[in-house]
């Protein structure tokens, strides 16, 4: 009835997009230990790190590093962010299989965030995506703002569009649709997963990055995969979001997706009550309570 699909992959993010803005410097064998642990409960596809300057995000200053102590677990993906033609030669040398990269379809939020404007950002994007491709690494190219700006209100459709067929053009292999500031709700997160399918290559991947800033992430799930989405970014325990853009905060929680996803009959092959054990862990590590529902459900039986 509701047109939902088998399954789906789900990424976790938490180490990456969920750490990276934690006052706690987590350490080496942490960061070991809670992808042992997403591993070990169903996770096929981790985001390890970012390949960025320690200055700037110094919980990332590892990445490299970290990648080198990695043991490979068979039919798991390790992923990785890079944002400059620097970060993609890094990821390279620390021979990352897939990588992601992304431009602001929101002019306002890209020169807040790389005080560059969506033209110069674009630039920049080309030889970097190019490189990956070229090195045979999988690259997902990223919008962000796709469903809205916390400073500039709507974005264009027609823009996100534009952005996504010259991505397709260059032939990567997923396009991620990115709700940074936390502002989609279902019909718009429907709406525009099916605009941008049908202005890319079909064998072309598109990938959802929805917040549960405002309570609708596994709504705006759902309303995803009604248009055909069958890859979603979440974070164990809800932590993350978009550190340059107030109240944008709250990933949705890998546990509480793969709790929601197993009710409706959709496969992910995640434990989610695993993962309820391993939030618990990461909410005391950085000594606060942490979005995920599941996590303090299961917590208080």
């Amino acid at each position: 009835m509701l047109g939902l699909p088998a399954n789906v992959l789900i990424e976790d993010e938490s180490l990456r997009d969920g750490l990276q803005i934690e006052k706690r410097l987590f350490s080496i064998e942490e960061k070991l230990h809670f992808i042992r642990g997403l591993e070990a409960f169903g996770v096929r596809r981790i985001q390890v790190g970012s390949f960025v300057h320690p200055k700037w995000v110094p919980q990332m200053a590892d990445t490299d590093e970290l990648f080198s102590l990695l043991t490979p677990k068979p039919g798991v993906v390790y992923t990785a962010l890079a944002l400059n033609m620097r970060g993609v030669d890094r990821a390279i040398a620390a021979g990352v299989k897939h990588l992601a990269m992304s431009v602001s379809a929101s002019e306002v939020h890209s020169l807040k965030n790389t005080n560059r404007t969506l033209e110069e950002a674009k630039q920049l994007i080309v030889p970097m995506i190019e490189k990956a491709l070229n090195a045979g690494i999988t690259v997902r190219a990223g919008i962000q703002s796709a469903l809205g700006c916390g400073f500039g209100g709507e974005v264009p459709a027609e823009r996100v569009c534009d952005i996504a067929a010259e991505f397709s053009a260059m032939g990567v292999q997923e396009i991620n649709v990115s709700d940074t500031s936390g502002l989609a709700n279902p019909v718009s997160v429907f709406e525009m997963a099916s605009r941008v399918r049908d202005v890319i290559d079909p064998a072309i991947e598109i990938v959802l990055h929805l917040h549960d800033t405002r309570g609708l992430g596994i709504a705006n799930m759902v309303a995803g995969m009604q248009a055909g989405v069958r890859i979603f970014d979440t974070a164990l325990a809800g932590l993350g979001g978009c550190p340059f853009i107030p109240a944008a905060a709250g990933n949705i929680a890998t546990e509480d997706a793969a709790y929601s996803l197993n009710e409706m009959g959709v496969e992910t092959g995640i434990d989610w009550q695993g993962l309820c054990g391993l939030a618990r862990q990461m909410e005391s590590l950085v000594g606060r309570r942490l979005p995920s529902r599941m996590a303090h459900v299961l917590g208080k039986r």
